[in-house]
């Protein structure tokens, strides 16, 4: 495990155990998708594992890491032993109060939506099956609309396979897309280069714009998750040293809304992807809000110097 993910990791408290646990449960829906499991997925299941291991005496990892170990020991995983993690990691999560007071369907829902994303990449590969399967996936969780990312996936997937032909254009612009939901110091095996080259290549309406024009002088800025190179405070002084203004919650007077760029989406804390959310779906109700990644802010933050 890397210092930097055992450091943002280390205290595993109950909102970083059940995220641990959802997303292991969307890797293995989403290496399942395609009805085989090859070697590099496993090897995603194995390196889940291994993140784990220095909490394996404390529950569930502890009953989790042994099934698994056991199902893993002819380096292969069968249906019966998938369905046999995947209901043990279920019932782990559904049935200990400590964990449901903190979450709601919804909550843990996204959780394992990004796991999915995370399995169905496993092998860097994007297969026409994982992707109606996907597709069926969210028709199944129709309770998730409105919650970002499900519409905005929901939209490529329904524009991807209304001619009934996928081509290799739009697995990649799929591909470009997810990568925005996989935090890859979590892989074993998926191409963090490789997902920033498709993410360069295919900007996509609603998720953060690639290498943006942002103009500081009296505009709206609000910002959500995690910075990786200040505070929400340093952050704000920036904007309004700079000519804007800043406001902590997205309106509709927001202009721009950066995104922080420690990992990826934290579905655990609700704030993040509250924020996201509303602009979002004030961009859909017409309002011009551009979510900015916090790289391409501080890029043209230190152009200006």
């Amino acid at each position: 495990m890397s210092t930097e993910l055992n450091q943002y990791r280390q205290f595993m408290k109950p909102a970083e155990i059940h995220k641990a646990v959802n997303s292991l449960i969307g890797i293995i829906e989403g290496i399942k998708l395609d009805l085989t499991v090859n070697s590099a997925e496993m090897d995603e299941v194995i390196n889940w594992c291994n993140l784990q291991r220095p909490f394996q005496k404390r529950f569930p990892f502890s009953e989790i890491l042994l099934v698994i170990d056991a199902a893993l020991e002819d380096d292969f995983l069968s249906k019966d032993e998938i369905e046999d993690i995947l209901w043990l990691c279920k019932s782990s999560i559904n049935n200990t109060d400590e964990f449901n007071i903190y979450y709601d369907v919804t909550t843990s829902s996204i959780q394992q939506l990004h796991g999915i994303i995370h399995g169905i990449m496993a092998d860097n590969t994007l297969k026409d099956l994982e992707i109606q399967a996907l597709m069926e996936w969210l028709k199944e969780r129709e309770f998730l609309k409105g919650t970002y990312p499900f519409d905005e996936i929901h939209a490529l997937l329904t524009s991807t396979l209304e001619d009934g032909v996928i081509t290799e254009d739009e697995k990649n612009l799929l591909r470009g897309f997810f990568g925005n939901f996989i935090d890859t110091r979590s892989s074993y095996n998926i191409n963090q280069i490789e997902l920033e080259n498709l993410r360069n290549t295919y900007s996509i309406t609603g998720i953060c714009a690639v290498n943006p024009s942002i103009n500081f002088e009296n505009s709206v800025f609000s910002f959500t998750g995690t910075s990786t190179k200040g505070t929400r405070k340093e952050i704000a002084e920036i904007i309004t040293n700079s000519g804007g203004i800043f406001n902590n919650g997205v309106t509709k007077k927001t202009e721009y809304l950066i995104i922080g760029g420690e990992g990826n989406p934290c579905w655990a804390f609700s704030c993040y992807g509250r924020k996201v959310e509303k602009a979002v779906e004030l961009r859909k109700q017409g309002q011009k809000i551009i979510m900015v990644h916090e790289e391409d802010f501080w890029t043209v933050f230190e152009g200006k110097l």
